[in-house]
């Protein structure tokens, strides 16, 4: 192989892969923030929690993103505000899952979202083969639960799957407001997100959430959860197609499962381990059938 056709090939595959990087950087981060978020959750509860997570989180994107500096078109806020208002309801049902429901099944069961959406996006069979494989291993978690706490809790597991919906419409509508304004389309969503849901945290807790001993907690959840990973998943949404983008985020439950075991001791049996390997298998698989012809390309702007 020529060199040149080397310096081809090496920007083709640095094309594929980084997009995938970022949303795996992004999915660690989101889940060890949500660790960190249950240790507010005795002081101002997870009304409380969202609400200060994401108004420091829109004050930093505000403050680093300016996004003022680049206008949006009138077919561009309409995909942004229901992205922001999907984040916003997704953050705050998927805490109110996280009181009574163990993170890692909570993900799993908020990950029905972003896999419907990978179902009804997929051309190929291929795509579905890798589908039914995440399914599977979600599936099997689901199925097997935590023998030592019981069954899922019936709201909590209401609150988790009432944020996949919120997390489908967030993926579907991201991509629009990010393909058309990149990662300023996050600091415009979260912006919103905080806008909806601050006043149901103010009329739940008050001013309690912006106690001093609760904001550097608050930081660090806005920081990892929010600021961080959004921003990395907006610039990799418009570079990826929905169904790669949607199974790739099966990744989430062994995520989950791994920030739950480190950050809050809670273990798994090796039977959803397994069932967890199954969910990394098809991402891996999603990942290494990416069609260049499959990704979005970037509307021009009104």
């Amino acid at each position: 192989m020529s060199g040149r056709a080397m310096s081809v090939a090496m920007r083709e595959l640095l094309a594929r892969t980084w997009p995938v990087a970022m949303l795996v950087v992004a999915m660690c981060s989101i889940q060890s923030g949500a660790s960190i978020a249950k240790s507010l959750f005795p002081v101002i509860g997870a009304t409380g929690t969202t609400s200060i997570r994401l108004i420091l989180a829109a004050l930093l994107l505000l403050i680093v993103m300016r996004p003022w500096r680049q206008p949006l078109s009138r077919r561009a806020w309409k995909s942004t505000l229901i992205y922001g208002v999907a984040l916003g309801i997704m953050n705050l049902l998927f805490y109110q899952a996280l009181q009574t429901v163990p993170l890692g099944i909570a993900v799993a069961l908020e990950f029905t979202g972003p896999l419907a959406v990978a179902m009804l996006s997929s051309r190929r069979w291929l795509d579905l083969v890798w589908v039914a494989l995440a399914m599977l291993g979600l599936s099997c978690l689901l199925l097997l639960g935590d023998d030592r706490s019981g069954p899922v809790d019936p709201y909590g597991a209401a609150c988790a799957l009432g944020a996949g919906v919120c997390w489908a419409l967030y993926i579907l509508f991201g991509q629009k407001a990010g393909a058309i304004n990149g990662a300023q389309s996050a600091t415009l969503g979260v912006t919103i997100a905080a806008v909806v849901i601050a006043p149901v945290g103010l009329l739940d807790v008050g001013t309690a959430m912006f106690a001093p001993e609760v904001l550097p907690y608050a930081l660090a959840v806005a920081v990892l959860s929010t600021a961080l990973p959004y921003t990395l998943e907006m610039i990799a949404m418009p570079r990826l197609p929905t169904q790669t983008f949607g199974t790739l985020m099966s990744l989430e439950p062994a995520v989950g499962a791994l920030s739950g075991l480190l950050f809050l001791g809670q273990l798994l049996s090796t039977l959803q381990w397994l069932a967890i390997g199954l969910v990394i298998t098809a991402s891996i698989g999603t990942t290494l059938t990416i069609r260049r012809r499959d990704t979005f390309e970037t509307p021009v702007p009104d």
